[in-house]
């Protein structure tokens, strides 16, 4: 009878332990899920996504191209017209979107609170546009550029319902390769890096000669 009582309650704690083990869940949830943060099945869609490099290769050139040149430009109000201050941006983007010409961008008008959705809806389409014209006018292929309304009314950097500059903008993204198919994309990486590579080598030996007084300077 001592032995059942003693081995109830080493069940008892054994169930207590396990309720409370915080990594408990680890052992019986899907692999990879805490990573995720999310339900049933987005573990494996992450992994999926970033082993074929459908997602890390666009986070990487999105934020290399942050990181590089100034992605937002802004507008006066009720305009879409680009002041001289938005095309000097835009010529800036221009000559980064032109080294990749395998990645497509996404241009996103947004507008300030003012006003109402509809006429907001138009207007920030326009910006966008207004973007991506200027940016074709630079060589950007108009095949790569998607000119994209914010979705929603507005989606303002300063919650304010009044005139507000910073909310008054278009913001250029990348949003994925010409080809979409991962392996494809996999095979345009590969070439974005390989074609930069060549060219520094080359940079390297052009600067290498002049410096020994080569190039195109005839003794």
């Amino acid at each position: 009878m001592k032995r059942l009582v003693i081995a109830g309650a080493a069940l008892l704690v054994l169930g207590a332990c396990d309720v409370q083990d915080p990594t408990r869940g680890t052992f019986t949830s899907e692999a990879g899920l805490a990573l995720a943060d999310g339900g049933f099945g987005n573990a494996t869609m992450n992994n999926t996504l970033v082993q074929t490099g459908d997602s890390t290769y666009r986070i990487n050139l999105a934020q290399r191209f942050a990181a590089e040149v100034p992605t937002t430009i802004n507008f006066a109000f009720n305009s879409y017209q680009l002041d001289d201050e938005a095309r000097a941006i835009l010529r800036r983007q221009a000559v980064w979107i032109n080294q990749f010409p395998e990645v497509r961008f996404t241009v996103y008008g947004h507008t300030d609170l003012v006003g109402s959705a509809a006429f907001n809806q138009q207007l920030g389409l326009r910006r966008a546009e207004a973007a991506v014209l200027y940016l074709t006018s630079q060589g950007v292929s108009r095949s790569r550029l998607d000119a994209v309304v914010s979705k929603g009314l507005t989606r303002p950097l300063i919650p304010t319902p009044g005139p507000e500059r910073q909310n008054r903008r278009t913001v250029t993204e990348v949003s994925g390769f010409v080809q979409s198919h991962p392996t494809v994309m996999n095979g345009r990486y590969a070439e974005i890096v390989f074609r930069e590579y060549v060219e520094s080598a080359t940079s390297s030996q052009t600067l290498g000669a002049q410096a020994l007084g080569g190039g195109d300077v005839s003794n």
